[in-house]
Order: structure tokens, then C-alpha cells, then sequence
């Protein structure tokens, strides 16, 4: 049982190391990835506008196309209208047609206005439109720019990836399935990455609390895995801390010095 911890131990404290690399590769490219996940998204947005805006922009060109043919519509009833008034009777008839007429032409002028305020949106729509895409081109270079940075910096690591995920994977094949779950998760949940400690000085390679001591005989026994009551790491093993030995200065006696030099004076008297 205590060659089965032990060795049970030394493969986590080994699969942590192997973690603790590609924690660094991953620092190694920094913000990168995120910041090309950023601008992916951010791009799909201002495609996303743009389409939206070509599309408002084409809905009010049917707008006006719409009253350029309603206009013509009214100006064939006006042109009837005055062919009837030629042929009316009396002056009901005449003045109902001339009703009819005024009406034709103020319809008239109300689309010539709304087509003259959709021209204004349309100005204003191109103008939004080259707005965004020029700042979706530069995004675009921004992300090409981006994603070459982190293309050289992940194929200068690549290599090194590889095996120490080639490593961890065959690793963890081998570990006890619920020691890696426990491992893992309490990985997860520490800043540093640490899941795996020592005791060193009485405490806690992770946490600095104090381990009491029957606890640290358990851990140096290596007869079940022991785990740290404060911040829940694996306590893998006990760093001996050897004190140097202090070894006590002799001293001189300052009065018998004085003695001998005095005694040497009083001779050559």
C-alpha cells in the first residue's frame, strides 16, 4: 500500500509538472488568443451592420420607388380628371372633378416631400455604411496582424506542446481516476496552479498554514494521501529542513591581556 501511494504521488507531482509548462507556454502567448477571438467576434459584428444598413438602405430605395409610381399614378388621374371636366354638365360635377384634382395634387406634393426626405436617408445611410466598413477594414488588418503574431508564437512552441501533451496524456492514463478528478479540480481552483505540495517549515507548500505534525508523519509514512485541511491540496511529501549547527565564538578575556602587557612593561623597567 505505501509503494502504491507513493507512487501515486510522484505520478501527480510529475502530471503537475508537465501542467505547470503549458501554463507557461499558454503565458507565453499572453492575451493573443482572446484578443483574435475579439476581433473574430467584433468583425461578425460590423458585417452583421453592414448588412443590416445595405438592407435599410435598399428598403427606403423601394420607398421612393414606391411614390415615384404612386406620383405617376396621380398625374394619369389628374390628366382623367381634366378630360372629364371637359364633359361635365354642371357646376357639381365640376367642382366634385376639381376636388378630385386638388387632391391628386397635394398627394403629389407629400410623396415628392417623403421623396425628398428619403434621398436625405439615403445620404445619411452611405455615410453610416462607409463608416463601418472602413472600421471593419481595419479590424480585418488588425486581426490579420494578430493572428500572424500568434501563429509565429505558437509555432516556436508547437513542439514543445506536443510532447508535453503527449506526456500528460499518457500519464494520466495511468493515474488512479478519482485522485486525477480530485487533482484536477483543485487545480482549477488555485491562482498558482498548484495542486500538488510539499511541507516545508511545519506549513503548507500552498497555502503557508501549519500542518500539525501527526498530519506531517502521515504524509512522510505515504500510507494514504493526505490532504491539506485549510486550502485542500494534495500534500505530497515533507521537506526536512536541516538547522546548521551554531558553533559558539571563544572569547578572549580582555583583563588577562591587560595583565600580561602590563607585566611586560614593569619587566622592561
Amino acid at each position: 500500500m505505501e509503494h502504491s501511494v507513493a507512487k501515486k504521488l510522484e505520478a501527480l507531482s510529475k502530471l503537475q509538472k508537465i501542467d505547470i509548462d503549458l501554463d507557461e507556454l499558454i503565458k507565453i502567448r499572453g492575451a493573443l488568443p482572446e484578443e483574435v477571438m475579439d476581433l473574430e467576434d467584433e468583425i461578425t459584428g460590423y458585417q452583421t451592420r453592414v448588412e443590416k444598413q445595405n438592407q435599410d438602405l435598399a428598403d427606403v430605395e423601394s420607398l421612393i420607388d414606391n411614390n415615384k409610381t404612386a406620383i405617376k399614378d396621380a398625374e394619369r388621374f389628374i390628366k382623367k380628371y381634366e378630360e372629364q371636366q371637359m364633359n361635365v354638365r354642371n357646376n357639381r360635377e365640376y367642382d366634385a372633378i376639381t376636388k378630385e384634382m386638388e387632391l391628386q395634387h397635394l398627394e403629389i406634393q407629400i410623396l415628392e416631400k417623403k421623396i425628398k426626405e428619403a434621398y436625405g436617408k439615403i445620404e445619411l445611410k452611405n455615410t453610416e455604411i462607409e463608416e463601418t466598413k472602413h472600421r471593419l477594414e481595419e479590424r480585418e488588418k488588425d486581426l490579420v496582424a494578430k493572428k500572424k503574431e500568434l501563429s509565429t508564437i505558437t509555432a516556436e512552441s508547437e513542439e514543445d506542446e506536443k510532447k508535453y501533451l503527449k506526456s500528460r496524456e499518457s500519464l494520466a492514463k495511468k493515474a488512479d481516476v478519482r485522485l486525477l478528478v480530485s487533482y484536477e479540480r483543485t487545480r482549477k481552483n488555485m491562482r498558482n496552479g498548484l495542486a500538488v505540495v510539499p511541507v516545508n517549515r511545519n506549513a503548507c507548500g500552498g497555502c503557508f498554514n501549519i500542518v500539525p505534525a501527526q498530519k506531517q508523519a502521515e504524509v512522510r509514512e505515504k500510507k494514504k494521501i493526505i490532504i491539506c485541511e485549510h486550502c485542500g491540496r494534495i500534500l505530497a511529501d515533507v521537506i526536512e529542513v536541516i538547522e546548521p549547527e551554531v558553533v559558539p565564538k571563544r572569547r578572549t578575556k580582555r583583563a588577562t591581556t591587560k595583565k600580561v602587557a602590563a607585566k611586560k612593561v614593569a619587566a622592561k623597567k
